[in-house]
């Protein structure tokens, strides 16, 4: 029998054979690289591929024997200075750290990571080991590259060609369900690229790309993707500056693709040139539920376009029109348009400018309409009598479950109105009225119980009560009685012999309330204003300032003092005013 091989020996003949195939793998793998010359930036260039290789290393051989590690580390830190770092490895999902995830989930998810890198290092023990145990010899195992299903290699590949930087968070979350790639900047470059690997990808179905700027060639490149994608049901492209040039390839997308039920188009600067491609889309598209197209520059014209394909569309169950420029004209068409349309749940025409015109057509279309749950029309330039007529359409409504008009000009009185029009109708089922940032009064509060009393699970915002009205300021009898003096221009001695009948020079308090009756019924008689309206009130208070003895009588002299003493506070006082005036400008 041959010589038995030791433990030890055998240890290290195993040991020397994986680093010896690791090197072939390395090769090979710089070799591809290197097939395509284009160069990827790499977040993280200063990261070794040393460490990597040591720690895979480090799962086969046995942990015991630490002796030979510095040796092992020098037989693989000579290939490694053969290694091009200017070559995207895909495994290493280290060299695409980001400050898009947390610390956290790197490191829990780092024993997962650990292991798909090291399996080739693994399958090479588990064969060796194998051919050990039967006795034989290990045999060489031939390397061949396996199609990668999670589309990582396609990616990547598509970026070395088109020469931008990979988006490592979705090499990360390519297989969620779904995947939000907002604030990445990706910009037109790098949503072809996305584009591309989008195509074939069979997990994502909600995809968000807003705010990446994309504009219209990387608008483009999302249309020719859902050309092949027929998975994704839920896209947002809000906010990435498509424009109206972009208009007629998502219109001709929105039509063709099967599977999108949700689409979210605002903040794309579209206005009334994009107008005619989208109310296409609308007026022939049949699986689109959710339509966003808030936030644009549609005006007028847009909503004489856009109305007529709202009423024949059959499948949107939700529009948003809101933050746009819709106005008089434009209005009644879209008004007109959701009247027509029996397959619409709800509509937002919030921050327009519908007016009096829209509320008008906003009347019409609560009358006829007999789908309609949940109506947004904030920030309308509606006033008291637009709610008014709004609250006709009302009144005859049977299906509106929402209502919201706050931030409009309507005031208590409009609140008021809507209100009365609930009242009028006893087959009304609101749940929700909005009157945010409006003030109501005492009179909308008595009325809105009546309508608690139809409707006991309603629920009501409004801006707050207005405040108390403020009470009129206070004039001093003594104005009054030196008014009455002045503009019937009488000297003090004869206002007084009016109420001194005997000539005494003194009269009593009765004779003087009694003068002030017959002055006053006098004036009224010759149709004049008497300027000596003194209520019980005021006729107390003015007695006590005259009587300055206290004597229960005035006195002529008791009379001329307090009306000289008035008659100098009230210089004082508009001498301060004329000082508080501002002075005209000079030139």
């Amino acid at each position: 029998m041959g010589s038995v091989e030791t433990a030890a020996e055998m240890l290290e003949r195993r040991k020397s054979y994986i680093l010896e195939n690791r090197i072939i793998l390395n090769t090979k793998r710089i070799s591809l690289g290197k097939s395509r010359p284009i160069k990827t930036i790499s977040r993280n260039s200063t990261r070794s591929r040393r460490s990597h290789l040591d720690h895979a290393g480090a799962h086969v051989l046995n942990r015991g024997q630490s002796s030979d590690s510095d040796s092992d580390r020098e037989e693989v830190g000579k290939v490694n200075n053969d290694i091009d770092y200017n070559t995207v490895d895909i495994h290493d999902e280290k060299a695409f750290d980001t400050d898009l995830e947390v610390e956290a989930s790197r490191k829990m998810n780092q024993h997962i990571i650990d292991g798909v890198l090291d399996f080739q290092s693994v399958r090479l023990a588990y064969c060796e080991q194998a051919a050990l145990l039967k006795g034989g010899q290990p045999e060489n195992i031939n390397q061949t590259t396996s199609y990668d299903h999670s589309g990582k290699t396609a990616y990547i590949d598509t970026c070395k060609r088109l020469n931008v930087v990979p988006a490592s968070y979705y090499l990360r979350h390519m297989q969620d369900r779904n995947l939000s790639m907002k604030h990445h900047g990706l910009g037109p470059s790098g949503m072809r690229a996305l584009a591309e690997s989008l195509s074939a990808n069979t997990n994502v179905l909600e995809l968000d790309l807003s705010d990446n700027w994309l504009g219209m060639k990387g608008g483009i490149a999302v249309c020719e993707m859902l050309k092949e994608n027929c998975f994704i049901t839920e896209l947002n492209l809000s906010d990435n500056r498509l424009g109206n040039t972009c208009a007629p390839h998502l219109a001709q997308i929105m039509q063709q693709n099967v599977t999108i039920t949700h689409i979210t188009l605002s903040g794309n600067e579209f206005d009334d040139h994009s107008a005619p491609h989208f109310a296409d889309a609308i007026l022939n598209m049949t699986k689109v539920q959710y339509l966003n197209l808030s936030h644009n520059n549609f005006g007028d014209e847009s909503g004489n376009i856009l109305g007529p394909a709202i009423a024949d569309n059959t499948c949107i169950k939700e529009l948003d029109l809101s933050w746009n420029c819709i106005r008089r004209k434009g209005a009644v068409a879209v008004t007109t348009g959701v009247k027509n349309n029996v397959y619409m749940k709800k509509i937002n025409l919030s921050w327009n400018g519908f007016g009096v015109e829209g509320a008008l057509g906003l009347q019409d279309a609560l009358k006829g309409n007999s789908v309609l749950e949940e109506l947004d029309i904030s920030n309308n330039r509606i006033t008291p009598e637009g709610a008014v007529i709004i609250g006709k359409g009302l009144s005859a409504n049977e299906t509106l479950l929402v209502l919201k008009m706050g931030k409009n000009p309507m005031q208590s009185a409009g609140c008021y109105g809507i209100c009365a029009a609930i009242l009028r109708n006893p087959n009304c089922i609101l749940q929700v009225i909005d009157f945010s940032d409006i003030l109501v009064n005492k009179d909308f509060e008595d009325v809105f119980k009546q309508v608690q009393e139809q409707l006991p699970d309603i629920k009501l915002t409004h801006g707050g009560m207005e405040p108390p009205p403020k009470p009129k300021a206070l004039v001093h009898p003594m104005m009054k009685l030196a008014s009455y003096i002045e503009k019937h221009d009488l000297r003090m001695i004869d206002f007084f012999n009016k109420f001194d009948k005997d000539g005494s020079m003194s009269v009593t308090h009765e004779e003087f309330v009694e003068g002030i009756e017959t002055a006053r019924q006098a004036l009224r008689k010759h149709a004049q204003e008497t300027g000596i309206k003194l209520s019980e009130e005021e006729i107390e208070i003015l007695l006590n300032e005259l009587d300055r003895d206290g004597d229960g009588e005035i006195n002529y002299n008791e009379l001329a003092v307090s009306h000289m003493e008035f008659q100098e506070k009230r210089e004082q006082i508009n001498t301060v005013l004329t000082v508080m005036q501002p002075r005209p400008m000079t030139t």
